[in-house]
């Protein structure tokens, strides 16, 4: 017994390791944009077709890079594209637009890939089986909640001690200010988009080595729950979204071993409408000031 519930612990760390980096990208937006990416999930799902393709091609040494690489370039051109062009607008409109590029880009893997799920290449140096006792854990499930942490750590200095950290956080405050003070907003904006869907194909290889196959909607409910996973935690919040990330995976997979897998996604929901009841700002969020 003890041994099957430290086995889904694991299963549960990885699979929250997975949807913190996700949930930081949405975090890290919404700081400094004030809104919800609504295509990040989607993102996310492309990176795991890059990598179907890209392992065909290249070692998996080579692959990985690439297919961050390549996330990071339809994240940056999705936000000249779709969502520079209405900095000024109302915030309504930015948010239809990432509505609207989410089914693009669910349709397009439709179109290019076809509905059938494809089959997630297998990597090697992840998919290695360790055995302690009666517990065997896959090598990715180690290494997500080590990699996850490692990464927010870095991400939270890069942030706090560096000029582009400061220039981040002055975004984050007043966009306006900060562009008197001689900071290229735009530049900013693009960084924050650049790490953050770095994270989210980090995170899809942590997701999809589990899970073996994509399909052009696997990144619907995973990014559902990631942006729930960034409100409980407090969206803008860094720290609280990697700990939302760890909330959400251990009481999705706690749930499903308990024999309740058909109310695991039904759980996080109902869990995103209480902490918006009892604690609206989430665990870690500040209180927002309205100016009169």
């Amino acid at each position: 017994m003890i041994s099957y519930l430290l086995q889904q612990l694991l299963n549960g760390l990885s699979l929250g390791g997975a949807y913190a980096l996700i949930a930081i990208g949405y975090t890290m937006v919404y700081g400094i944009l004030r809104m919800i990416n609504f295509a990040h999930g989607d993102e996310f799902m492309m990176a795991g077709y890059f990598m179907i393709f890209s392992l065909a091609v290249f070692p998996w040494y080579f692959a990985i890079p690439f297919v961050i690489l390549c996330t990071i370039v339809l994240g940056v051109v999705i936000e000249r594209i779709a969502y520079k062009p209405l900095r000024s607008a109302p915030r309504m409109s930015v948010m239809i637009s990432a509505i609207g590029i989410s089914y693009l880009l669910q349709n397009l893997a439709n179109y290019l890939f076809t509905a059938m799920p494809q089959s997630y290449p297998q990597i090697d140096i992840l998919k290695h089986v360790y055995t302690f006792g009666n517990i065997s854990v896959s090598r990715v499930t180690i290494i997500a909640p080590v990699l996850t942490i490692v990464l927010t750590f870095l991400l939270i200095m890069l942030v706090n001690h560096t000029k582009l950290g400061m220039a981040m956080r002055a975004c984050s405050k007043d966009q306006e200010t900060a562009r008197i003070m001689g900071i290229k907003v735009d530049n900013i904006i693009t960084t924050t988009f650049v790490i953050g869907c770095g994270l989210a194909a980090v995170g899809s290889i942590l997701y999809f080595t589990d899970r073996n196959t994509v399909q052009p909607y696997s990144g619907s409910l995973p990014g559902l729950k990631c942006f729930v996973a960034a409100v409980i935690g407090g969206i803008g919040n860094i720290q609280g979204a990697v700990i939302g990330g760890f909330i959400v995976g251990i009481c999705q997979i706690v749930i499903t071993a308990m024999g309740y897998s058909v109310f695991s996604d039904a759980f996080t929901f109902a869990l995103l409408v209480l902490i918006l009841i009892f604690r609206p700002s989430g665990l870690f969020g500040e209180k927002a000031v309205q100016k009169v």
